[in-house]
């Protein structure tokens, strides 16, 4: 990843509170050297009120990033939170799902939102099946948990008839 005020390569991943708005900065060792510079010659006397105001401001943050954890992927399942910890996808369905969450970050990760690049051979039509697949996965092994063997059979082998047609 790259800094964001110049363009090498950014090793410090600032989260700034103080400011009206929460703000994630990445910077390399000079450019984070002197942001914090700057942050320590800045010395207000805080206010009651504005004290009250960023501990609104954070348990308001706190509760969007609570809800945006709850949030799952339809086909495959995965929850934003499980996203946020492992760093992977459960399924090609998740980047609609989270497109408004993941825009930015690929943006700050990748520099861009468009890929370049080579393509696979295979078309879309495999990423429906593989979509399809792992919903009948997940279908198959709630089937399971809840002890419906019959329905995790036809499951098991409706994906079986898939896997053999690709």
């Amino acid at each position: 990843m790259k800094c964001q005020k110049c363009e090498k390569p950014a090793t410090f991943h600032i989260t700034d509170l103080t400011g009206d708005e929460l703000l994630a900065l990445h910077l390399c060792p000079d450019c984070a050297k002197e942001y914090l510079k700057a942050d320590d010659d800045v010395e207000a006397a805080p206010t009651i009120t504005g004290v009250l105001q960023q501990q609104l401001k954070l348990e308001q943050t706190a509760e969007d990033l609570k809800e945006l954890d709850a949030r799952e992927c339809p086909i495959c399942g995965i929850s934003f939170y499980e996203f946020r910890q492992s760093g992977r996808l459960g399924c090609p369905n998740d980047y609609a799902c989270f497109a408004a969450e993941l825009e930015p970050l690929l943006g700050n990760v990748h520099g861009d939102n468009v890929h370049v690049g080579k393509r696979p051979k295979r078309g879309s039509e495999d990423t429906e099946m593989q979509t399809e697949t792992i919903r009948l996965r997940r279908e198959m092994k709630e089937a399971v948990e809840n002890e419906d063997y019959e329905k995790a059979s036809q499951l098991r082998d409706r994906i079986r008839t898939i896997e053999g047609d690709s």
